[in-house]
């Protein structure tokens, strides 16, 4: 009830995240669905069943993660004054926040739910009652076969709980003074992840250059991601671990950034520039890193399917493909706009101090412009590594 009671007086900017969150909540459930409808609808077809339900795996994951993101930077969730003597101490809070977090994407496979069930037809005839009517095969959602009501709840379960347990996890109290993980990791441990992350990547890398020698693409009937399920193993194994790597690595490579921008005899705008950058890796690295994974399978896929244009790229395929890009970049959106909060008491101090807001305006550039300089290769590399024995 109180959470219900916070979502109600909440900012527009804080209710637009958390409708954005119950929307990628809704993407995930229809295609948790609409795999079982191609179960009951296909109940020969076991292994391309398992595949797809395989396959939606990374929207979850990505949901998961907005979600965090998003509560985050809840302001409901924080601890202010009062609090702790209205009993709402850093434990009860991060129980709120999870309560919220589940409640908007219950909202979400709620309506997923209703979706896929009007799509089959199973509410009536109607004109958004036939699955062509949205460019959907029948065939896609089982339409015309049974689809078990408690399996259905079972696989919507899924979302809320993975979405509530991962802000459970991440916003929970790390010491007894009550102080959140986000805020309480030391800025000096942030570059330690960077060895471990390049040679994750590197050792990716050289996995799926191994892998692509004599190594073809396979044909089949499957869409998109089944088809790159059924690509040589050790390509698969290669980029996954080269995208862990990337993500791992990744407050180490803005951590980087910063310190490259602080080399040598730097000016004001180069110190600004760098300083913000090492200060901030702890929040921008991890969403980046996750941001750039996804930005190298998306990368690896598009040229899959230009290579082979007979591979069908079906509408399920292209709203994974929008669930995954969309949450990973409103959550890098998001880690940014908490770092400009963050940084609040500072730029106002350094305003008072004379700097101009074209001066903190090119310092974020130049930010966003080595952050450019730096990820974007290894991107396009890991990206390059993974197709080569998919397209040649």
């Amino acid at each position: 009830m109180l959470a219900l009671r916070l979502a109600r007086g909440s900012r527009p900017l804080v209710l637009l995240r958390r409708l954005s969150v119950t929307a990628a909540a809704a993407g995930t459930g229809f295609l948790l669905l609409s795999t079982l409808g191609h179960a009951a609808g296909h109940p020969s077809a076991v292994d391309e069943s398992l595949v797809r339900l395989l396959w939606c795996a990374a929207p979850l994951a990505a949901t998961a993660q907005f979600a965090v993101s998003t509560a985050r930077t809840d302001p409901a969730a924080r601890l202010q004054r009062g609090m702790t003597a209205a009993g709402l101490g850093p434990l009860r809070l991060t129980l709120l926040a999870t309560a919220s977090t589940a409640l908007t994407c219950f909202l979400g496979v709620a309506l997923a739910l209703l979706a896929f069930l009007r799509l089959r037809g199973d509410l009536g005839p109607g004109q958004l009652g036939r699955p062509s009517s949205l460019g959907l095969d029948s065939d896609l959602l089982g339409s015309g076969h049974p689809v078990p009501f408690v399996g259905a709840l079972l696989l919507l379960a899924t979302v809320p709980l993975t979405a509530a347990a991962a802000t459970a996890v991440a916003l929970r109290p790390r010491d007894e003074a009550g102080a959140p993980e986000i805020d309480s990791r030391p800025r000096t441990a942030q570059p330690s992840g960077l060895p471990w992350g390049i040679a994750m990547a590197a050792a990716g890398l050289a996995i799926e250059a191994y892998a692509s020698r004599g190594a073809h693409a396979p044909g089949g009937l499957l869409p998109l991601p089944g088809r790159l399920v059924g690509s040589p193993p050790g390509v698969l194994a290669g980029w996954a671990l080269s995208a862990f790597g990337l993500v791992l690595a990744g407050p180490g490579l803005v951590h980087l950034c910063g310190r490259l921008l602080c080399a040598g005899r730097p000016g004001a705008l180069r110190l600004l520039s760098g300083r913000v950058l090492q200060e901030e890796a702890h929040r921008l690295g991890r969403p980046l890193g996750v941001l750039c994974a996804v930005a190298s399978a998306a990368y690896a896929a598009v040229k899959v399917y230009e290579s082979s244009p007979a591979s069908p790229f079906g509408p399920l395929t292209a709203l994974g493909a929008a669930v995954v890009l969309a949450c990973v970049t409103a959550s890098a959106l998001t880690a940014a706009v908490e770092s400009h909060s963050a940084r609040a008491h500072t730029t106002a101090a350094l305003r008072r101090l004379g700097a101009s807001a074209s001066v903190l305006h090119r310092a974020a550039a130049l930010r966003f412009l080595s952050l450019l300089l730096v990820l974007a290769p290894l991107t396009w590399t890991v990206a390059e590594m993974a197709t080569l024995p998919l397209v040649h």
